[in-house]
């Protein structure tokens, strides 16, 4: 492969460690060299960043990609009621195709606003995962289990991920991995769940989990097990540092215990968790306790979008409301829980999250020359309070121009939204 050099030429920089100013020279798909000396001479491409910030991209730590095809479709349900009567009705149609339409068009939607690194759980994923590697994003991606006590369909659920994990693991030049979808603990049997935790621990791979999204959810388990979510999971071994637990709503003070003993990562849906009404986590109490917090958007239909800077925004004032106090989860805590958190959360802190030299190319320039980021007197407050994706200018993964100037490098975004608005009508017209 030829060496190609491309130069972020007097940025605004912003990370998870502070502002400064600077050129920013990438060598295939590593930041090489962070300082004002370097010049054009230096690179194969200049981007001009003057009047840009330069932030690192963002990673989405719990999304379904392909159920941007249900966007708008059921709408001001409770989680139960949009589950049992709209959603898995509609899945129950679902192919390969229709999940490759609507991942290309979830991926497009999140280049758009600024992610370039998510963590997605949902079926067919091996299509999902060319639909990825087509648009160039990083991505862990995990087949849904769930069997409801059958055996049968248990069998079928570890069946499948395990093909998957061969099929994908370490597709497209390793930007893609696989982790093990176990649903939840009210959807996936003891039997499954345990066989879950052997396969991480053979495969050395990740586990992606919703637990304690709702109040119902927390009663059901308490019924069917006799004891709290996290607590069951805990007592009968599936938790570790490598679950990412997405919701993480209804929690009592030992399970806050177990969560930070055992390394568990959260991710923080606020906008799905406020949408469906489940609750609002407990996240500036979970942060303080050392627990590891990122960010997810969760689904389109429970979103409704996959923007993850107004994700940022959400996050922070629901907890300043949660908590009654404006200093609640800060403008730079929400900002390290879009980055930093959301990379150690999928195992990947030595490589995305910060914009650091020897660390992988996965970067955003945003455009601040707006009316409604003017004044620019304090980026971090202007990104997360005032800022969206649609600010977003130009994004690198991997070092590969995704987008530029506002257009799309790696798709056809008209054919991305044509193929995805034929597939959600037909797929809607069989439910």
């Amino acid at each position: 492969m030829e060496t190609q050099n491309i130069l972020i030429k007097d940025a605004q920089i912003l990370d998870a460690h502070g502002q400064r100013k600077g050129s920013v020279l990438i060598e295939n798909d590593k930041i090489m060299e962070i300082s004002h000396r370097i010049g054009p001479g230096d690179a194969d491409k200049t981007i001009d960043a003057d009047g840009k910030l330069l932030i690192p991209g963002l990673v989405n730590t719990h999304t379904h990609l392909s159920m941007t095809l249900f966007r708008g479709f059921a709408d001001d349900l409770r989680l139960e009621t949009w589950l049992n009567d709209y959603i898995w009705p509609l899945e129950a149609h679902l192919n390969g195709e229709y999940c490759y339409a609507g991942a290309l068009l979830g991926c497009v939607e999140m280049i758009r606003s600024g992610t370039t690194t998510l963590n997605d759980m949902y079926f067919y994923m091996d299509h999902v995962a060319e639909a990825i590697k087509e648009t160039g994003l990083r991505a862990i991606i995990s087949h849904g289990m769930i069997d409801f006590d059958d055996v049968e369909k248990r069998k079928a659920e570890i069946k499948e991920s395990k093909r998957i994990i061969r099929k994908c693991h370490g597709m497209a030049d390793g930007r893609i991995k696989v982790a093990l979808g176990p649903h939840s603990p009210y959807t996936c049997s003891r039997n499954l769940l345990e066989e879950v935790r052997g396969l991480a621990d053979k495969y050395g791979v990740l586990i992606h989990i919703h637990v304690a999204e709702t109040e119902g959810e927390v009663q059901q388990v308490l019924e069917k097990h006799g004891k709290r979510p996290f607590v069951y999971l805990d007592e009968i071994g599936f938790l570790g540092e490598d679950v990412v637990a997405a919701h993480a709503v209804w929690l009592s003070s030992s399970e806050i215990h177990i969560l930070k003993s055992k390394g568990v990562k959260l991710s923080h849906n606020p906008t799905s968790n406020m949408k469906l009404a489940s609750g609002i986590a407990a996240v500036e109490k979970l942060l303080g306790e050392g627990v590891c917090v990122s960010l997810g958007t969760d689904g389109a239909a429970s979103n409704n979008n996959l923007d993850l800077i107004e994700e940022m925004k959400i996050a922070a004032l629901l907890q300043k409301i949660k908590n009654m106090d404006p200093t609640s989860l800060d403008a730079g805590k929400v900002f390290e829980m879009a980055t930093v958190n959301g990379a150690a959360a999928l195992g990947l802190a030595n490589e995305i999250g910060s914009i650091k030299v020897g660390k992988k190319a996965d970067l955003v320039l945003i455009n601040i020359r707006r009316s409604h980021l003017t004044p620019w007197r304090n980026p971090i407050s202007h990104l997360v309070y005032s800022a969206s994706g649609c600010d977003v200018e130009t994004v690198l993964c991997d070092g590969e121009i995704l987008m530029e100037d506002n257009r799309l490098e790696s798709v056809d975004e008209k054919y991305v939204m044509e193929v995805a608005e034929n597939a959600a009508e037909e797929l809607v017209s069989k439910a």
